[in-house]
């Protein structure tokens, strides 16, 4: 009896909570969130799917949590010395670079953004508005303008990487887009005509980045 116990708890041990969710990361990142089942994981682990429920209840709750280590992971590369702008800036980059990589975080941060993965954002950039000095109710607004900015513009980002072919180059897709939007009606897009020549040499992160800018500058202001 004694020996069997043991056995079971070894076996409990290697099946953790934690390597079903690096392996469902992983299948997440080969096959998308279709390719992700309880069979195809508990293949992967070498294991039976009734095995996997003692740590997870469902798919949901598995997608919760895979994309909650993957944003943990994020965030937690800001340095803990950084100014309450440069951190800012840092979850930032580390949110864009981290849903250009795996798509399906940004799909699971936009389907559930009540759940821990978005609210772990949220708390980290919290406090760097609270570090900056706003006050009062303008916290709230401050860092829900940060988050819903970087998630959804991540999320855009990724999008946009997805519409190219492989054989479509980037530079001269937008060469193409260029030319087309300078040959829009004079009237109806006289700004879209205007900027058509910045639209080949942008950089998507410095955009994306001038955008925090504009929008601490706006929290700056307001103070």
């Amino acid at each position: 009896m004694g020996t069997t116990k043991r056995g079971s708890e070894r076996r409990e041990d290697a099946l953790s909570r934690e390597r079903i969710v690096d392996a469902a990361i992983e299948l997440l990142d080969e096959e998308g969130e279709s390719g992700l089942t309880f069979r195809s994981l508990a293949s992967r682990l070498a294991t039976g799917p009734g095995a996997l429920y003692w740590h997870i209840a469902n798919k949901g709750e598995l997608l919760v949590a895979a994309t909650d280590a993957v944003i943990a992971r994020t965030v937690a590369q800001v340095p803990a010395v950084a100014t309450p702008h440069e951190a800012i800036r840092g979850i930032a980059v580390g949110v864009f670079e981290t849903i250009d990589a795996h798509p399906w975080v940004g799909a699971q941060l936009s389907r559930a953004p009540w759940e821990t993965p978005t609210l772990r954002i949220f708390e980290r950039i919290g406090r760097q508005v609270q570090a900056l000095g706003v006050s009062g109710r303008a916290q709230f607004t401050s860092a829900s303008a940060l988050l819903s900015y970087i998630v959804g513009v991540s999320i855009q980002n990724a999008a946009n990487g997805r519409l190219f072919e492989p054989s479509v180059d980037r530079a001269d897709f937008l060469d193409t887009m260029s030319a087309r939007w300078k040959q829009l009606d004079a009237h109806e897009y006289p700004f879209t005509r205007k900027v058509a020549a910045q639209l080949p040499g942008h950089d998507d992160l410095a955009e994306f980045l001038a955008g925090i800018d504009l929008i601490l500058a706006g929290i700056a202001a307001s103070r």
